[in-house]
């Protein structure tokens, strides 16, 4: 009886200012109330309208609509707010970071301004996102009109709303929720002071959220506190001073802890539901979403375009081709392996040594082909004049160039000995599926042998090297045999993969919101370009967050990736198939 006479007193004794007196109190960890006193009497918020704002703010951030280091032009109307402000100019940018630290720290005006036209385009329409986001939140008795809270006709709310604000704000965003206990923060301009320092220090278990102030208004406060495994939030309207309002919301905040039962189950409020908002169908937010530019999918970058191949370098191979042709005889097979496979080489290494005439391969890399099926097809020549046609068939097939009969075709023209009761072959006619043999292609095809003119030709990462087709368009005349066949070049050897495909990948860390996620990845793709070249950005949700990972890479690429960021100081870790 005691306490409750000291309440009706202290009640009254803040009810004497000129403000008009209201106060709530919930559990919120189930949403229970405590205590209320005329909690749905609209009344001015004064800066605990900044809760919507900052509300809004992480909404927009955690859909993509606007990130943490956005740059922020500071309008004129930002700038010349009253205050508390931060001290903005206009024309100034600034990154919304420190806006929303100096609008939850300090209450400052001109910063809540800015964050409403930056997410927004101005302050009207965005004052119309606050209200639907409101009525999303139940909040029946609202009605906003700026992102400050400054006194304003028609600007009013309730104790209840402000609760129900408060509790959204703790559970919906709970990583951004520390801002609201901050003592002091870096807003960039300078370090701010929070508003609420007091009672945060004063107030055991206090960790938020927001205070307001004008003569309109009075002194407001909605804060919360946890003790024991409980939660309370308070507000109070009206008070009358910052000593007298802390007072007043300290004895219910005890009140509301008395009362709370020790275990509950916890209740968390319903997300904002903005479909069932009247004229409103399918919409998801109080705004049209800027979301259509949002990276959903990351294709592999098209190849770079192949440089051209110098004409000196298209007259060597023709020579060479030529000169394995005019060698095409019972004993010296393997000469003419050694040729076409040097000029195989000329297509799939950058030789450092320089071509006759001066003509250098470096920086032309085509891409390389399998080392086995050349190996297999110099075999398959090296002994077309001691093994059958079959025999050698077989090779050719079990090499994968070419069918059993292509086989028997090849091996007798690299051999130059006709078949049974047939002719004696036309070398300069077979010496182009030899070539296309020897580097793993198919049967040639006339159209490959006119598009493209000596002068300006450039390799084509195809199984038939283009630029042989002239050294076949010239097979037919052979030359004499005067030239030396030119050295062996180095080979390019590739390794076979131990990994089971590219079906591997890395993850480089959880984060709270698909745009952290996509930013990180970004970074990183940029950083590690050699080593992720090819990957597929991908970010993934679950219950706990957004994992940013890149697919599309062997076991030794994943491996290999991770290991360069771990030594950057990056979080990474391999990613498995399946």
């Amino acid at each position: 009886m005691a306490a409750l006479i000291l309440l009706v007193t202290f009640g009254a004794t803040l009810r004497a200012g000129a403000a008009p007196y209201a106060d709530f109190v919930i559990d919120a960890r189930t949403g229970q109330v405590l205590h209320q006193e005329n909690a749905d009497t609209r009344l001015h918020p004064a800066s605990l309208t900044k809760m919507m704002t900052l509300y809004i703010a992480f909404e927009a951030i955690t859909r993509g609509e606007i990130g943490l280091d956005s740059q922020v032009l500071i309008s004129k109307k930002a700038a010349s707010e009253e205050p508390s402000k931060l001290g903005l100019v206009a024309g100034q940018k600034i990154e919304l970071r420190y806006l929303i630290r100096a609008a939850a720290v300090k209450s400052a005006n001109d910063a809540a301004t800015a964050i409403g036209e930056a997410i927004e385009g101005s302050e009207a329409a965005f004052a119309r996102r606050m209200n639907r986001t409101a009525q999303a939140l139940g909040m029946t008795r609202t009605t906003f009109k700026n992102a400050h809270g400054l006194t304003e006709e028609g600007h009013l709310s309730t104790a209840r709303d402000m609760t129900t604000l408060g509790r959204h704000v703790f559970y919906d965003y709970p990583q951004y929720y520390n801002l609201f206990s901050r003592i002091t923060a870096d807003a960039k301009v300078r370090t701010v002071a929070h508003t609420n320092r007091r009672f945060l220090r004063d107030y055991a278990g206090a960790d938020g959220i927001k205070t307001g102030y004008t003569r309109a208004a009075g002194f407001n406060l909605v804060a919360s506190a946890e003790r024991d495994g409980k939660r309370i939030i308070t507000t109070v309207f009206g008070g009358r001073s910052t000593a007298t309002r802390n007072d007043r919301v300290a004895e219910l905040m005890n009140l509301g802890f008395n009362q709370a039962p020790g275990a509950v189950q916890l209740a968390r409020p319903s997300a904002p539901d903005y479909e069932s908002l009247p004229g409103t169908p399918g919409s998801t937010a109080g705004k049209t979403l800027r979301v259509s530019g949002l990276v959903n999918r990351s294709p592999r970058p098209t190849g770079r375009p192949r440089p051209q191949v110098p004409e000196g370098m298209i007259v060597a191979l023709q020579d060479g081709v030529a000169e394995a042709v005019a060698l095409a005889t019972d004993d010296q097979a393997e000469q003419i392996a050694s040729l076409v496979a040097g000029a195989e080489k000329l297509e799939d290494t950058s030789a450092e040594a320089p071509l006759p005439g001066g003509v250098s391969l470096a920086g032309i890399r085509p891409e390389p082909t399998p080392v086995e099926v050349r190996e297999e097809m110099e075999d398959a020549i090296a002994v077309a004049d001691t093994a059958s046609t079959e025999e050698v068939a077989g090779m050719i097939a079990g090499a994968g160039a070419a069918t059993p009969q292509d086989g028997a075709d090849i091996a007798l023209a690299a051999s130059g000995k006709p078949a049974p009761g047939a002719e004696a072959p036309d070398i300069g006619a077979n010496v182009e599926d030899l070539v296309v043999a020897a580097m793993g292609g198919g049967a040639a095809s006339d159209a490959n042998d006119t598009d493209m003119a000596p002068a300006a030709a450039t390799v084509v990462p195809k199984s038939r090297p283009r630029v042989l087709d002239f050294a076949v368009a010239e097979a037919a005349e052979p030359q004499q045999a005067s030239i030396p066949a030119p050295a062996p070049r180095p080979e390019v050897v590739v390794r076979a993969s131990t990994s089971g495909g590219r079906h591997w990948g890395i993850s480089v860390g959880q984060y709270n919101s698909r745009f952290e996620a996509e930013k990180v990845l970004l970074k990183t793709a940029l950083r590690e370009v050699e080593t992720l070249d090819g990957s597929l950005r991908k970010v993934n949700q679950r219950a706990t967050g957004y994992d940013a990972t890149f697919m599309g890479l062997t076991q030794d690429q994943a491996a290999a990736a991770c290991a360069r960021l771990q030594a950057r100081g990056s979080d990474c870790s391999t990613v498995s198939p399946g």
